[in-house]
């Protein structure tokens, strides 16, 4: 697996944004799911929404960790104060595809409710670090989503 830098998420533009997304899903594919960007405590997998506005397909590469059994993504954008794509993504339309690994299947996201939040958060941050690090660099509540098999 190649290194490489991970962008800002607050600098970074559309069109790096997007190569660099290329670059982690074909590293991700070719290596099962492995990538080289992610810190410890942290795993991978590829998320296929429909745009919120565009109705287009969209594909995401994304760290997740397992909290009591169920797989959640974080909202963080490395602590940006804008929301990621995804979130919009997911709110307007709950049915997704997941690839772990080198499996693939499709899911319904449940955002998890500012108190279910409240308590998942800390293990979230406990799994990996970089999540309470994110949280304390941005004012907005960062959403957590439990990805559900469909």
């Amino acid at each position: 697996m190649g290194a490489y830098e991970v962008p800002n998420a607050e600098t970074i533009t559309y069109e790096e944004r997007q190569a660099f997304n290329r670059t982690v899903i074909a590293e991700f594919r070719a290596n099962a799911g492995q990538v080289s960007c992610l810190w410890e405590g942290a795993t991978a997998l590829l998320l296929t929404t429909t745009g919120a506005k565009s109705g287009k397909i969209r594909l995401t590469p994304l760290a997740y960790v397992t909290i009591d059994g169920a797989i959640i993504i974080v909202g963080s954008k490395s602590g940006s104060e804008s929301m990621p794509d995804w979130v919009f993504n997911l709110r307007a339309n709950p049915h997704a595809r997941i690839e772990i690994g080198t499996d693939a299947y499709d899911v319904i996201a449940r955002e998890l409710p500012l108190d279910e939040r409240a308590v998942t958060y800390p293990k979230v941050a406990a799994a990996a670090s970089v999540f309470g690090e994110y949280e304390a660099k941005t004012r907005r509540v960062i959403p957590l989503f439990e990805l559900q098999r469909a």
